[in-house]
């Protein structure tokens, strides 16, 4: 069996003392600034057509340390400002390799508040973790073991919007191995009404977190609503709340997903999906809250995450292929058929569950898509690549 080498990073809510908290919110400042500094230095070199590399803003770095405006710099560890800069410089190769949009400035309130070291800026010894600039290990709630032996080569330490701490220990797990292959494969249809059709037939219904808590999420944002913006402690309060109430919401979601996606990979061979522009279709306003509740563009992420480490196989089929019209039995298709219908009848006399039907459609090209090599993944990872299914015609040279 062929050897996995993964990298895996596992996350840990931890407790930090004062002191450990005001270094790591400096530490957030910091990085923060260093990364819009440098941003704006490499924006104003482009409107020049000149290029600023990760060398020449380290060498900006050095520099602006030495001012007596950016003086503080010196007081945090120097390996997450470094980190900050090979974070810009990553998504700077993503803007040119046409995979991103141009980077964007961290803003003080909304941005991910985080902070990356690596080995030369902690020390990870008999389970405790102690930081650059640290005296004592931190208080991690350690939920889960980690491998046996593993050491972290990165350590990400952030606080959420609710006020959470938490540190991701990124290291080698081999207990991660490619599953037993199998012959099954599976045809998956995304919806609302249920989360998730399978060609099997199987139905996974929708929990709609979203909608168990909306009553608990309106009454904290009208409690926040009546807090004026200059009432500093009293918004910070109920802003939390408000927070909270999503936090629970996300966390809950996640762990759904988890589960669902780590049942399909473990019980497929091959697994078929849409390519669904989630993205244009949340612009629908009717039905922007349900398709966020459902988390389709999660689902697909850990989806295919889990595919490369356990040696299955994701295939997206193109988005405009009608897996609903067409018949699974005879193949024909239909000309229309509205969202209200749920139950068809075709010519040949097979009667459809329009879900369970646009399953099995979705399974069919995907596998044959796949033996007969078309392009079938992501427009949005393989751009320009072939599609299983032509979106838009060709267009015609006058």
């Amino acid at each position: 069996m062929k050897t996995v080498h993964v990298k895996r990073a596992f996350k840990y809510r931890f407790y930090p003392t004062d002191a450990q908290a005001a270094e790591l919110s400096r530490t957030f400042g910091c990085v923060r600034k260093v990364y819009n500094l440098a941003l704006a230095a490499r924006t104003e070199a482009w409107t020049r057509q000149e290029r600023v590399n990760y060398n020449q803003t380290s060498a900006m770095l050095t520099a602006w340390k030495k001012t007596e405006e950016l003086a503080y710099l010196n007081d945090v560890s120097s390996v997450p400002l470094q980190q900050a800069l090979r974070h810009l410089q990553a998504a700077f190769a993503n803007f040119f390799g046409q995979r991103a949009a141009y980077p964007r400035f961290k803003s003080r309130k909304k941005s991910r508040k985080s902070a990356e070291y690596t080995t030369s800026a902690f020390r990870f010894r008999d389970g405790g973790l102690t930081l650059a600039k640290m005296a004592e290990p931190l208080d991690i709630a350690w939920s889960r073991e980690l491998p046996e032996g593993a050491s972290p080569s990165t350590v990400t330490v952030s606080q959420d919007a609710a006020g959470r701490w938490y540190v991701s220990l990124l290291c080698e797990d081999p207990s991660v191995q490619p599953y037993p292959a199998t012959e099954t494969a599976v045809g998956i249809d995304a919806g609302l009404d249920h989360l998730l059709t399978l060609s099997t037939g199987e139905k996974v219904s929708n929990p709609r977190h979203e909608r168990r808590d909306r009553a608990r999420l309106a009454k904290a944002q009208r409690k926040l609503a009546r807090k004026a913006e200059g009432d500093g402690a009293n918004r910070a309060r109920a802003r939390r709340k408000v927070a909270k109430v999503y936090a629970r919401i996300a966390d809950r979601r996640r762990d759904h997903l988890h589960k669902l996606t780590t049942r399909l990979v473990r019980e497929n061979q091959t697994i078929v999906i849409e390519d669904l522009a989630v993205r244009n279709m949340v612009k629908n306003g009717k039905l922007a809250r349900a398709i966020s509740d459902a988390a389709w563009s999660e689902f697909r992420s850990m989806l295919e995450y889990k595919a490369r480490w356990y040696g299955r196989e994701v295939i997206a089929i193109d988005r405009w292929f009608p897996s609903s019209k067409l018949c699974s039995a005879c193949g024909s298709l239909r000309e229309g058929m509205p969202l209200n219908v749920r139950v068809w009848t075709c010519d040949c006399g097979t009667t459809h569950d329009r879900d369970v039907n646009a399953a099995k459609n979705i399974l069919a090209v995907g596998l044959t898509a796949s033996v007969c090599g078309a392009g079938v993944r992501p427009q949005r990872r393989t751009p320009g690549g072939q599609s299983a299914m032509k979106q838009k015609p060709p267009r015609r040279e006058p």
